[in-house]
């Protein structure tokens, strides 16, 4: 095989040649910094300083949740569940990198999954829990997913309507059709939380009509001038309804 690469280099231009050789050096260095990356985020889950490894893209809309919200969030999807529990976390990858941190042993599902645009986040989910999203594509999801799915974090990254109805549009295609289900501990397999903007509550309520605003409220590490509400469709130890 490496004959027939070297032939048909032997026939490309020199500015060809050339532009094939630094994009093999791009991907290279590329390969080198995603490897460094993943052994420190693999050596930094016991020292909880997974997410300082991502630096916020503010073009993405990117704000980390602080250390207590993503651990609370993540407590709200596990809670209860079992073996067979299948959870999708939309666009909150610090909620995803809290429960990644916490020993194998009280994590009681290896079903969840992390639907991201930024994709240097796959070093925690790996290929098989980590798939790429683009909202603005909200059917471009695994197959093997669709109307698997009983518990959802959604955090649309813009506070307006599009953006959240794209997500609703993706979380509706994954939903488990049976909102009945309990887990073998007898506790409801289905729930849908909502982290996002005050202003976004008359939109939240109307794309999920059984979610209510909750007196819990979303802090986020390098704080937000936007006020953001949590919204779901169950109380629990973590929060009531308002």
């Amino acid at each position: 095989m490496s004959e027939v690469v070297d032939d048909i280099e032997c026939t490309l231009s020199s500015d060809t040649l050339k532009a094939l050789q630094e994009f093999r050096q791009e991907e290279q260095e590329r390969e080198a910094s995603f490897k460094q990356l993943y052994d420190a985020a693999q050596n930094d889950f016991e020292n909880q300083k997974v997410m300082d490894l991502f630096k916020e893209d503010w073009q993405l809309s990117q704000f980390w949740y602080d250390e207590e919200t993503a651990d609370l969030l993540a407590d709200a999807l596990l809670d209860g569940a079992d073996s067979d529990t299948v959870i999708a976390i939309l666009s909150a990858p610090s909620v995803y990198a809290a429960i990644k941190k916490r020993p194998a042993s009280s994590i009681p599902t290896a079903h969840i999954h992390l639907f991201e645009f930024d994709t240097r986040f796959e070093v925690l989910g790996g290929s098989t829990n980590f798939h790429f999203y683009d909202y603005n594509k909200p059917l471009s999801i695994p197959p093997q997913l669709k109307g698997k799915v009983h518990r959802f974090l959604i955090d649309p990254p813009f506070l307006n309507e599009e953006c959240q109805s794209k997500f609703s549009t993706t979380t509706k295609a994954l939903q488990h059709p049976d909102f009945t289900l309990k887990s073998k501990y007898g506790n409801r397999q289905h729930a849908i939380v909502s982290s996002t903007g005050e202003r976004m509550a008359g939109v939240v309520s109307n794309l999920y009509p059984d979610i209510k605003v909750t007196d819990f409220r979303p802090a986020h590490a390098k704080g937000l001038s936007n006020e953001f509400r949590c919204y779901a469709n169950f109380e629990w130890k973590g929060w009531k309804f308002e």
